[in-house]
C-alpha cells in the first residue's frame, strides 16, 4: 500500500468534511415564524393542533425552524387570519376557510360543504381526488399556500334558547353560524351572525343571539354555552367534518428549504389525524357530562333537515352558474362525493347501523 496515497486520501476526506459541515449548515437556516390562530387558547384541541405543529417542526429541525402560535386577538382577530397571512403581517395562520366565503364561496371546499362529505370522504377527496391541488390553485390568487392540518368530525347543530319543533320556529331567530351553513339557514328564516369563538358567549348571555353553533360537546362545554341555553341540537349538517388548515404566505413558503417544507407538511398531516382522534375521544365524555347538567338533546325536525338539504344544493347550482372558480371545484367535489356515497352505502353504513342497533343488547 502506498502510504502517501492513503495520507493524501485522508487529507482530501478531511477537506471535504470541512466543506460539508458549512454546506449542511447552510441548508438548515434558523427561521422564526409567527402563526396567528383563529382560536383562543381555551380550545385545547383546535389551538392545540397549531401548538402540535409548532412542536413537531421544532423537534425535527433541532429548533432551527420555529413557529410561535398566537391566540385569536393577540395579533389579529379570528376573522382576519387570512388577510394577515396574505399581506405578510404573519408568516402563517391556523384557521378555517369557512370564515372567508364572503371573499369567494369557493373557500368553503377547504373546510366542509353543508350536507357534503364526512371526514374520511373529505380526506379522500383532498389527498386522492384532486381536491388539494384545486384548493392550492384557487388560493394562489390570495398569496396563500394551504396545508390541511386538522379535523373535527361531524359537529353538533348548536345551542338554542327555545325548542325548535319545525321550520316555523326558526323565523327571525338570530344565530351565530359561520360559512355556507349560515346562508342556507338564512333561507330557512334564520338571521345568521359571524363571530369568533371568544365573542360568542357574551352575545348569547346578553340575548343578542338566540342560538349559537360552534363545534361539538368538548369545545362547546369549554365555551360555557350550557349556562345560557338549554336545547342542544344535532346534527350540524353544515359540517359533517370541518378541516382547519395551516395557511402559509406564498412568498415565505417559496423561501423555505425543501426539507423544511417536507417537515412542515408532515407535521400538519399528523395534526390532521390526531385532531379528529382527540375529538372522537373527548366528545364522547363531554356529551355525557352535558346531559348530566340538564342539557336537552334534540334532533333537528325532519322539515328542517329536508328543506336545508334542498336549499343547499339549489344554492350550489346557482353559485356554479355565475362563478367559474367555484364551478371547477364543485364539479370535482360533487363527482367524487357520488362515488364515495355509493361505496359507503355498501360497506360502512350497514356496518355502523348494525353495530349501533346492538348497543345495549345482551352479548
Amino acid at each position: 500500500m502506498d502510504r502517501r496515497k492513503v495520507l493524501k486520501g485522508a487529507g482530501l476526506a478531511a477537506a471535504a468534511g470541512a466543506v460539508a459541515s458549512p454546506a449542511i449548515a447552510q441548508v438548515q437556516p434558523e427561521i422564526r415564524w409567527r402563526m396567528a390562530s383563529a382560536y383562543p387558547k381555551s380550545l385545547d384541541t383546535l389551538f392545540g393542533a397549531g401548538e402540535m405543529i409548532a412542536k413537531r417542526v421544532a423537534q425535527a429541525t433541532d429548533n432551527k425552524f420555529q413557529l410561535q402560535p398566537f391566540a385569536a386577538g393577540e395579533i389579529v382577530g379570528a376573522l382576519q387570519t387570512l388577510d394577515a397571512t396574505q399581506n405578510g403581517t404573519v408568516e402563517c395562520s391556523y384557521t378555517l376557510s369557512s370564515f372567508f366565503i364572503g371573499k369567494d364561496p369557493t373557500f368553503m371546499f377547504d373546510t366542509s360543504v353543508p350536507w357534503g362529505m364526512n371526514v374520511r370522504q373529505h380526506n379522500a377527496w383532498m389527498f386522492y381526488g384532486g381536491g388539494l391541488e384545486l384548493m392550492r390553485e384557487f388560493m394562489k390568487d390570495y398569496n396563500v399556500f394551504p396545508i390541511p392540518a386538522g379535523q373535527t368530525g361531524a359537529q353538533m347543530g348548536g345551542w338554542f334558547r327555545k325548542e325548535i319543533k319545525s321550520i316555523a320556529d326558526l323565523q327571525g331567530l338570530k344565530m351565530r353560524i359561520a360559512g355556507m351553513g349560515g346562508q342556507i339557514m338564512q333561507k330557512l328564516g334564520v338571521v345568521p351572525q359571524v363571530l369568533g369563538a371568544g365573542d360568542i358567549y357574551p352575545a348569547l348571555e346578553r340575548g343578542t343571539l338566540d342560538a349559537v353553533e360552534f363545534s361539538g360537546p368538548h369545545d362547546d362545554e369549554k365555551l360555557g354555552f350550557v349556562k345560557v341555553a338549554q336545547y342542544y341540537y344535532y346534527p350540524g349538517f353544515w359540517e359533517g367534518g370541518a378541516q382547519p388548515s395551516l395557511y402559509v404566505n406564498m412568498n415565505k413558503w417559496n423561501e423555505l428549504p425543501s426539507n423544511y417544507k417536507a417537515i412542515l407538511e408532515a407535521a400538519c398531516a399528523e395534526a390532521n389525524a390526531m385532531c379528529v382522534a382527540k375529538y372522537d375521544a373527548q366528545n364522547a365524555d363531554a356529551i355525557r357530562r352535558l346531559v348530566g347538567q340538564g342539557v336537552q338533546l334534540r334532533p333537528f325536525p325532519r322539515d328542517v333537515m329536508e328543506q336545508s338539504y334542498k336549499e343547499a344544493y339549489k344554492l350550489y347550482g346557482e353559485i356554479a352558474a355565475s362563478n367559474a372558480k367555484f364551478k371547477k371545484v364543485y364539479d370535482s367535489w360533487n363527482a367524487f362525493r357520488e362515488k364515495e356515497l355509493t361505496w359507503f352505502r355498501i360497506a360502512e353504513l350497514p356496518f355502523d347501523y348494525f353495530v349501533n342497533q346492538q348497543q345495549g343488547q345482551p352479548r
